[in-house]
C-alpha cells in the first residue's frame, strides 16, 4: 500500500467515487461522511493525507481544516480541499492550511480522479521528501 488518504465528504457518491479510484492506485482509503467524522477519525488514524469537501454537516469543511491545523497532532497532514462551489476565497483556505484546492464542477467524476490523484501524488511526494531528506 501506499499511503492512507482520509476522504470527507457528505456525498456518498463521491466518497464511493473517489475511494474506489484511491484504492486502483494503491491507496489504503478512510471515510468520513461529516465534519465530526473526520475530525475524530484524523486525530485517531493520523492518515498521511485528507481529502476535505468544505460543506459538511455537523463542523464545517473550514471548522474542520481550522481544527486540524491547530492540533499538533495533525498540523503536518496536507489537506486537498473539494467544494462544490466556486471558491473566491482560496488565497484564504492556503493562509488556513490547505495544501491544493478543486472545485467539484470543474473535476467531473472521471477526469477528477485523475486530477486528484496526481495532486494526491505530487503532496504526499514532497511531503516525504521533507520527512526524509536525500544527501545530494
Amino acid at each position: 500500500m501506499k499511503a492512507t488518504v482520509l476522504l470527507i465528504d457528505d456525498s456518498k457518491f463521491l466518497r464511493k467515487a473517489n475511494e474506489l479510484a484511491l484504492a486502483r492506485f494503491g491507496y489504503s482509503v478512510l471515510t468520513a461522511s461529516d465534519g465530526d467524522e473526520g475530525l475524530a477519525l484524523a486525530r485517531e488514524k493520523i492518515p498521511d493525507l485528507i481529502v476535505l469537501d468544505l460543506m459538511l454537516p455537523k463542523l464545517s469543511g473550514a471548522q474542520l481544516l481550522e481544527a486540524l491545523k491547530q492540533d499538533p497532532g495533525t498540523a503536518h497532514i496536507p489537506v486537498v480541499v473539494l467544494s462544490s462551489l466556486p471558491i473566491s476565497n482560496a488565497a484564504k483556505l492556503q493562509t488556513a492550511g490547505a495544501a491544493a484546492y478543486f472545485e467539484k464542477a470543474k473535476l467531473g467524476v472521471e477526469n477528477g480522479s485523475a486530477a486528484l490523484i496526481q495532486a494526491i501524488d505530487k503532496l504526499l511526494s514532497s511531503s516525504r521528501s521533507l520527512a526524509n531528506p536525500q544527501k545530494v
